[in-house]
């Protein structure tokens, strides 16, 4: 039983506040209402942080070449969709983690970053939205680094931005954890697509593949 107190105007003999009359039950009520509430705002907040946290996990895995900690981040039937390039299935992400591209960009020196996500939650769904921008060690002789060494007279900058991409991902809490359903990358050069998938994850809403691109 939970009674609502108040300091009286005047206080009594013994200085202490005075019990307000009312219906404890009706207080209980109102009482588990606003508690289920907070738990509830509590639950979209460790989402959001869960999320967040799995997103900010793919740049830090796949710099270090771990394709098996890469390819958990997905469902086991997720979708990584990137301009002319399908995975489906953890396996396919962990392949590409592993292929001689990828290994090449690892051993140069890169950064895959991937910037604060917008996320959206409803019950076991969940969309979010960022921008990610791959960085690049500038290997020697590169032509940035020798016309900043000669036009300023200081060091050349020993990395290269050498993509910036939309990044729209659809996520479901499965076996009671957040996996990646689909994520679809496109670069930003003005493609139509690209701005597509940050105005609409923005809003929370779902973009599904599509199969060819309308510029």
């Amino acid at each position: 039983m939970v009674l609502i107190v108040r300091i009286a105007e005047t206080a009594d003999q013994m200085g202490r506040p005075l019990l307000v009359e009312g219906d404890p039950m009706g207080d209980h009520d109102n009482l588990e209402t606003r508690l289920e509430q907070l738990e509830n705002r509590l639950r979209v907040v460790e989402d959001e942080r869960d999320i967040a946290r799995l997103i900010a996990t793919y740049g830090p895995s796949v710099d270090a070449a771990d394709a098996v900690a890469a390819a958990a981040l997905w469902s086991a039937d997720g979708v990584y969709d990137v301009e002319g390039w399908r995975m489906s299935g953890r396996d396919e992400v962990a392949a590409m983690v592993r292929s001689g591209g990828h290994r090449r960009l690892v051993e140069n020196g890169c950064s895959h970053f991937l910037g604060p996500a917008v996320v959206t939650v409803r019950g076991d769904d969940a969309v979010a939205v960022c921008e990610s921008l791959v960085v690049l060690r500038a290997a020697d002789g590169y032509a940035e680094r020798e016309s900043g060494a000669t036009r300023d007279h200081l060091p050349a900058p020993g990395y290269v931005v050498w993509r910036a991409a939309a990044n729209h991902f659809r996520l479901g809490r499965i076996d009671g954890r957040w996996q990646i359903v689909e994520r679809m990358s496109r670069v930003l050069d003005g493609n139509a697509h690209a701005h597509e998938l940050l105005r609409v994850g923005i809003a929370g809403e779902v973009v599904y593949s599509r199969t060819s691109e309308n510029g």
